[in-house]
């Protein structure tokens, strides 16, 4: 699963070695207490991430072994169930013991075993894995999203004679659109990122930010040419054509950006996230022939012009992908 196993503890190196090797745990590395006091602090923590065995080490040179390897920049989970264990179960980014440790331990920690069973962990970290991708899939959906019609709206500003939305309209849009990504917690998430550990890379959300809302609003650019030059409809449909085209775009192109994958035929979503896309898609482009479409500034829309929207969205679902491919490309290149 991408995580390293070290032993720290008081005992004996050789008898620590023995059951290590016993075990099949593979030793990299072995430091004794004496020989880390040795160490200058600033060499600890490069030191500390290639060593597997930690031998005859005081409780001070638990916690300082802990403090070296998030310095190297680890996530550090640190198990331990006696007085001696309660300062490193403190400084670790998460601390575990049993219900048999000592009080002070059981205090320290974050996490209480209460089985024996090692298993728990193991689901713990997958679910937290699965939690960390479906919020990265939010952030970087929202983000792009968000900052396109920001530029598209500014732009809009300059050319039209009207207002592009109306508050009314750009609220709904925004709550059938957050409405309709509620269910990403739920969503399948695919192995590659259960495998090793992710980390917030602020490449990756600058770069879907910037690139995907710059795709965005030239679509939405082309859709106020459609509406406004060639079908030149009235303000209350051009408001309409945009915020189906809009709302469209949003809610789709969560099924682009939750996978490095191609979208259904390699990576399959959650039932509850296609749901929750399709109703909340429907009800938006259905409102604007309801009875009480014009209480919000709707109009209805010719057919002929649906169809037009309906392809520029397919039409952006597809540039999405190759702009996808390209952007994760581009920052994997720019980390190496």
């Amino acid at each position: 699963m991408g995580i390293d196993i070290k032993v720290v503890t008081g005992d004996n190196l050789a008898v620590t070695e023995k059951i290590c090797r016993a075990i099949g745990l593979q030793v990299a590395g072995i430091l004794t207490g004496s020989e880390i006091d040795e160490i200058p602090e600033e060499a600890l923590p490069k030191r500390a991430a290639l060593t597997t065995i930690f031998a005859r080490v005081s409780p001070d040179q638990k916690n300082r072994v802990i403090r070296a390897l998030k310095t190297a920049g680890q996530a550090v989970g640190y198990m331990g169930d006696g007085i001696n264990d309660a300062p490193a179960l403190r400084t670790a980014d998460v601390g575990i013991t049993v219900n048999s440790a000592t009080d002070i331990a059981r205090q320290a920690a974050d996490i209480v075993l209460t089985e024996k069973d090692l298993d728990v962990l193991r689901e713990g970290i997958l679910e937290g894995r699965k939690t960390f991708a479906n919020t990265m899939k939010y952030i970087l959906m929202d983000l792009s999203s968000n900052f396109g019609n920001m530029v598209s709206v500014t732009l809009a500003t300059f050319v039209l004679p009207f207002l592009p939305m109306l508050p009314v309209q750009i609220l709904l849009n925004n709550f059938l659109y957050d409405t309709s990504q509620m269910a990403i917690p739920s969503d399948s998430v695919d192995e590659q990122y259960l495998q090793k550990p992710s980390h917030w890379d602020m490449r990756t959300i600058r770069n879907f930010m910037l690139y995907f809302g710059v795709l965005s609003s030239i679509f939405d650019l082309i859709a106020f040419y459609l509406l406004y030059r060639y079908f030149r409809v009235t303000p209350a449909q051009f408001r309409t054509g945009w915020f189906m085209e809009s709302l469209a775009t949003q809610i789709l192109v969560v099924f682009i950006i939750r996978t490095r994958k191609i979208p259904f035929a390699q990576s399959r979503p959650s039932t509850a996230l296609l749901l929750t896309a399709a109703a909340c898609l429907g009800i938006g482009w259905l409102l604007p022939y309801l009875s009480v479409s014009g209480l919000a500034g709707f109009a209805p829309l010719p057919f002929q012009i649906v169809l037009y929207i309906t392809g520029l969205v397919i039409v952006y679902l597809v540039c999405a992908q190759v702009l996808k491919t390209v952007v994760y490309k581009l920052t994997t290149r720019g980390n190496h």
